[in-house]
């Protein structure tokens, strides 16, 4: 596959969704994998799943979002700072709980992109093809 600059891209980067919602799940995997220079390979609607997902396998990039069936998108978040993923990932929270409380809860975990789910849907799309495209 050839990127915007015109390079060769070995595959897709790999994005983990951590959504419990099926119908947000859909439309973001739909939406993601739609270019071709990312591809959701693994989701997950639980902390734990998450967590265990990103315990066996290597993503590029993390969408997390903060309200999950049994738990909270947080305890993802912390897993990924104690472990300095945070560094070496995409993260980004996509949630319908979008207060400045949250938002800076969130930015103390180490996630540089926070976003409105009903406002921003949008945004985590262009922040996503962003890091492709610097990572080409």
């Amino acid at each position: 596959m050839v990127d915007g600059t015109g390079f060769a891209r070995e595959r897709p980067l790999s994005v983990l969704l951590i959504e419990d919602s099926p119908l947000i799940r859909r439309s973001l995997v739909e939406a993601i994998d739609a270019s071709g220079e990312l591809q959701v390979t693994a989701w997950a609607d639980t902390p734990e799943t998450a967590i265990a997902l990103l315990a066996s396998q290597r993503f590029d990039a993390v969408i997390v979002d903060l309200q999950l069936k049994r738990g909270s998108g947080i305890e993802v978040l912390a897993y990924l700072q104690r472990t300095g993923m945070t560094e070496s990932t995409f993260a980004a929270v996509l949630t319908n709980h979008a207060l400045p409380a949250y938002r800076e809860h969130c930015l103390q975990y180490g996630v540089r992109h926070f976003f409105d789910k009903s406002l921003e849907f949008d945004r985590v799309l262009d922040a996503l093809h962003h890091y492709a495209r610097e990572r080409g």
